[in-house]
């Protein structure tokens, strides 16, 4: 199964990769720009051919490669130095500006159709406030059940366990976390009958929940409740993907942001300030490590994870994948196509010229700090693998 996962999770990143590098060729092409190769996974080559005609022009060579790590676009005259008719370089800066940010776009629209999807299938609700459209959506719950059990509490005492449906409290009946939490907290300190489904077998337990000052570590009862909802649309499924995204993206650069605040706190305050100003910073530093997720992390852990949820799950992991792909891109990261869009334009305001060797050491640079990035997130989803 691990294997499985690891196998469906290489293919969706692979093809979230090709789409997304499928923007920059298919803009360039549309203006003007040509095409030399488009590859799939990188170098060394395993096939390449070139079809005397093709979508993104004549005599473009077609690869694929044996690093299955996503994909490639490789344009005439990349660097933004370059002159003559058909080059990147000799494009204007709307036209590049289009080019660099066509990758981001695709994956965006991506993320979107596979909201559209989900949307019509039964999409599972990840936000809070999540859009749902009163004349159209309707939004389906599963049953309350017990996703933990505190060690101590009144509910490890009384027996219950994982997955059992919470059905009432005393004589409350309880269909989500919110009223489970004012059910026992009505009852705080007093015993109380609680109705249960177990294996479809109904039965009751007789519990003293905790009282204020106890549940201040572990709840009244002592259990983390887990409910799913579902949110089913028919017309308005394209609307309700939009918004959707929208709002994962706005969530996905305050999550972004959030990291990088961390992160700069957290290496700034292991150097300098008290014994406590240092802990402080290293709590940042290990926030950090376990909210990111790098390949190891992806393939090895979420994939196999969501396999065995289904089809629903996978689609739901890809569109955010695709999305976080999109907001990464755009940020100002030499390397990237933010980074290389803010090279480019940094310069063209200052009227300085981005010679290829200028636009070589960013890109470089910024190269290799993305990949110092990415074998400390490796380094930290190893350990993650590893503690199990």
């Amino acid at each position: 199964m691990v294997f499985i996962g690891i196998l469906v999770g290489l293919i969706i990143l692979v093809l979230l990769v090709v789409v997304h590098e499928l923007g920059h060729a298919i803009v360039a092409r549309r203006n003007g720009v040509v095409v030399e190769e488009f590859g799939i996974g990188f170098p060394p080559a395993a096939k390449k051919w070139r079809p005397k005609t093709s979508f993104l022009g004549k005599n473009v060579v077609f690869s694929l490669n044996w690093l299955p790590l996503g994909g490639f676009v490789k344009l005439k005259g990349e660097y933004d130095s370059a002159e003559g008719a058909g080059t990147y370089g000799g494009a204007t800066f709307w036209v590049k500006t289009k080019i660099l940010l066509a990758g981001v776009m695709m994956n965006w629209l991506t993320a979107a159709l596979l909201f559209m999807i989900l949307a019509l299938v039964g999409m599972p609700k990840i936000l809070p406030q999540q859009a749902v459209l009163p004349f159209d959506s309707r939004v389906e719950r599963s049953a309350l059940t017990v996703a933990r059990v505190t060690p101590g509490s009144p509910a490890e005492k009384v027996g219950l366990q994982r997955g059992d449906e919470v059905r009432k409290i005393g004589d409350r009946s309880v269909t989500t976390p919110a009223e489970l939490l004012a059910a026992t907290k009505a009852q705080a300190g007093r015993e109380v009958t609680i109705e249960l489904v177990r294996s479809g077998q109904m039965f009751t337990k007789q519990v003293k929940l905790q009282t204020a000052e106890q549940a201040k570590n572990g709840g009244y009862l002592g259990v983390g409740p887990q409910q799913t909802e579902t949110i089913h649309s028919t017309w308005s499924a394209p609307i309700a993907a939009v918004v959707t995204t929208g709002q994962l993206t706005y969530e996905t650069v305050a999550g972004v942001g959030s990291i990088l605040i961390k992160t700069i706190n957290g290496t700034i305050g292991q150097l300098v300030g008290s014994p406590e100003s240092r802990q402080a910073a290293k709590a940042d530093l290990a926030a950090v490590g376990e909210s990111v997720a790098g390949p190891v992390g992806i393939l090895g852990v979420l994939f196999p994870s969501v396999l065995s949820s289904g089809l629903t799950q996978i689609l739901l992991l890809a569109a955010i994948i695709s999305l976080t792909l999109a907001v990464m891109n755009v940020l100002p990261i030499p390397a990237l196509d933010g980074g290389r869009w803010f090279t480019m334009a940094g310069f063209k305001l200052f009227k300085k010229k981005l010679t290829k060797e200028r636009e070589e050491t960013i890109q470089g640079i910024g190269f290799l700090v993305l990949m110092a990035l990415t074998v400390l997130v490796t380094w930290s989803d190893i350990a993650k693998v590893l503690r199990g």
